[in-house]
This record gives structure tokens, C-alpha cells and sequence, in this order.
């Protein structure tokens, strides 16, 4: 592992509502801009703020929308198992709800919702992993989110790195973008020799217990049903163990509709927006105008209605960390207006073309930032 990276995740996270990110040196122009969209977005926050005084309780709003989200995703289970809904009205229902968990958890990181109560603070940070089983346990991502935010788009920044990000889009990162654990494997012969172990064994302890259960289960679910097609095509019956029987394999089709398929729409939906909304490889250390693009095109409907709008919103985050997903999608019309007024790339389709890179001039998808992993 790099010094860098060594020191980054050796360092624990301060717990600060607001911002503590150290601007690094960058263009006189853009430090300008930065200080426009900075002072427009916190003002229009504050007035929202006044308008709303419930706003105020912020630890209780977001306790309630964990709650909702969590009960509605259950609800919506129990309407399924009851057969009150279709397959395929169910996986995208728990999805959207699951949707909630995500913004929920990604605020925690930053520790929005209850800063003062330990115990409240990680028993939200615990509901949030249990509700997207799938995915690395926030305490240990909240390392590399903090540095996402200090260093974005450049070789260090493993968290979006793990996502695909500066990769040249190709059916395979697609592949990658649904089952980030197939992408792991794919890539882990691309880290240096003698970072590899390290980065297993980190990988490993982020995914302990539940995303490691989630993905070993399904990628032998997964593996059941590829065999028992290609044994139906040549007319071969597969004699399997007596515990893989009619009654177990009803039980995983249901985990499947349940669990399974909500996380991976989930998943997959807020991994190809913030790929490509975030840019990577040749842009300042530092610079928020050039970290983020807005990508509120209408051809991105239907990933944002399972990751909140994301792609919309959350380049407001990066010039102000301190407000909620909640605010941030009542700030944004504002929002928007400054930072297309100051250089901010909304709907930038090209970085599909380009790797996700700032500019035309055609890159290597493989970095140095893999030492970093």
C-alpha cells in the first residue's frame, strides 16, 4: 500500500457535521466559482431552513425516514409473500425504498444524524448495512469516503475506483457496476504482487458478515440456475445433493425476489450514476468544479428513481457537505443556477466516451491508484 493510502486508513474519522476538507491549491478562477456556488447553496439553505422549521430536527427526520424506509420495504415483502404482488412489482418497490438507506447512510458518514449520541448514531449506521446487505460496512467505508472528498477523481480515490470510475465503458463495466465482487475479481491480477494479499484481505474484512453472505449466496444461486440451463439444453438431468430439492429452491427464488434482486437494481442504479457523474484521472487535486457534473438528463429517469436522484444532487455535496439529501434536493433548483453560472458540466454525455476524464485527451484505464488498494 502507498504512504498515502497507509496513513489515510490509519487515521480515524472526525466526527464534524460540517466540512473539514482542506482546499489544495487550484486555479484563481475556480477558487472564485468555488466561493460563489459555496455562499449561494449555504444562503438558500439557510432561508429553506427558516422557511421549515421543522428542519431543525434533524436526528428525528432522519430516524423517521430510516423507519419509513425499512417498513415499507417489509410491508412490500409481506404483499409478495402474501401474493398480493407481482415479482416484478416487488423488486423495484423494495428497491426504491432501499433507495432511502443509501442517502440515510451516506449522510451518517458524515455524521449528520445524531453526532452527539453514540448509540443512536451506530444504530442507524447498523439498520442502513442490514437494509442493503450487499454492501461494505460503512464504518470502515466512512475512511475512504472522507478521502473521496478531499482527493476525488485523482489515483488515490479507491472509492470510486471500486465503482468503476475512470474505467473505458465497455459491456463488462456494466458487469462490474451490477456485481462488485465479480469486479474485485477481475481486477485483483491488475494490483501489484505485493499489495495483492493486503487487498484481499481489507476487501475481506469490509464485507464480513453481510455482504460476504450476500454475494456467496448469490453468486450459488446464480450458479444453480446456469447449470440447470445448460443441463436442460443438452437434455441432461442433474443429480443434485437431497438438500437441493423443489422446497429449497422456492425458498431462494423468494430470497431472490426479496433480497437478492432489490439490492442488485439498488446497487447497480446508484453505481452507474456516480461512475459518471464523478470525473476521474486528469482533473485538480482539489477542484469541485471539476469533480462533479450534473446529470439531471431525462434518459437518466429510471436509474435515479432507485438511487434518489443522485446524479441531480449530489455534486451540491461536494461544495456544501453539511445539508442532508433531504435539503440538498430542496436546494437544488438554486443550486443549479449558480453552478451552471460557474463552470459546473451538467449532462456531460461525452464522459462515457472518455473514461470519465475532464477533457478529449485519451488515457489509460489502468492507474497507479490500484497500489493504493
Amino acid at each position: 500500500m502507498s504512504s498515502l493510502s497507509e496513513k489515510l486508513m490509519s487515521q480515524p474519522a472526525k466526527a464534524e457535521g460540517g466540512s473539514r476538507i482542506k482546499q489544495n491549491s487550484i486555479n484563481v478562477q475556480d477558487q472564485k466559482r468555488i466561493a460563489a456556488i459555496k455562499t449561494a447553496v449555504l444562503a438558500e439553505g439557510d432561508r429553506i431552513r427558516a422557511k421549515y422549521p421543522i428542519l431543525q430536527h434533524q436526528d428525528a427526520i432522519g430516524m423517521a425516514i430510516l423507519l419509513f424506509s425499512m417498513a415499507g420495504a417489509a410491508l412490500t415483502g409481506w404483499a409478495y409473500l402474501e401474493g398480493m404482488l407481482a415479482w416484478y412489482v416487488t423488486i423495484p418497490v423494495i428497491a426504491i425504498f432501499l433507495s432511502f438507506t443509501h442517502e440515510l447512510e451516506h449522510d451518517l458518514i458524515h455524521y449528520m444524524y445524531f453526532r452527539k449520541n453514540k448509540l443512536m448514531h451506530n444504530l442507524m449506521m447498523a439498520l442502513v448495512w442490514v437494509a442493503r446487505p450487499s454492501t461494505v460496512n460503512p464504518w470502515l467505508r466512512r475512511h475512504l469516503h472522507l478521502h473521496h472528498h478531499k482527493h476525488s477523481g485523482t489515483e488515490t480515490d479507491l472509492e470510486e475506483r471500486a465503482i468503476t470510475n475512470g474505467e473505458r465503458f465497455t459491456p463488462l463495466r456494466l458487469l462490474m457496476m451490477l456485481d462488485l465482487e465479480l469486479s474485485v475479481a477481475l481486477r485483483i491480477f491488475q494490483i501489484p504482487a505485493k499489495y495483492r494479499l493486503k487487498a484481499i484481505m481489507r476487501g475481506a474484512a469490509g464485507n464480513f458478515p453481510l455482504a460476504s453472505a450476500f454475494w456467496i449466496s448469490f453468486h450459488a444461486y446464480v450458479a444453480y440456475w446456469a447449470i440447470e440451463a445448460a443441463a436442460w439444453a443438452v437434455g441432461y438431468s442433474v443429480p443434485w445433493p437431497a438438500f437441493v430439492n423443489a422446497e429449497s429452491v422456492a425458498i431462494a427464488n423468494t430470497v431472490a425476489v426479496l433480497i437478492f434482486a432489490p439490492n442488485l437494481l439498488r446497487s447497480f442504479s446508484i453505481n452507474f450514476i456516480s461512475s459518471n457523474m464523478h470525473y476521474f484521472g486528469d482533473i485538480e487535486d482539489g477542484n469541485f468544479v471539476q469533480q462533479c457534473q450534473v446529470l439531471n438528463n431525462k434518459w437518466f429517469i429510471i436509474p435515479h428513481l432507485f438511487c434518489f436522484n443522485f446524479g441531480s444532487t449530489h455534486g451540491i455535496h461536494h461544495f456544501v457537505v453539511r445539508d442532508p439529501f433531504y435539503i440538498r434536493q430542496m436546494t437544488a433548483k438554486k443550486a443549479h443556477e449558480v453552478m451552471r453560472a460557474n463552470g459546473v458540466r451538467f449532462n456531460d454525455l461525452g464522459t462515457f466516451k472518455r473514461a470519465n476524464r475532464w477533457t478529449m485527451k485519451e488515457q489509460a484505464s489502468k492507474e497507479h491508484g490500484y497500489q493504493a488498494a
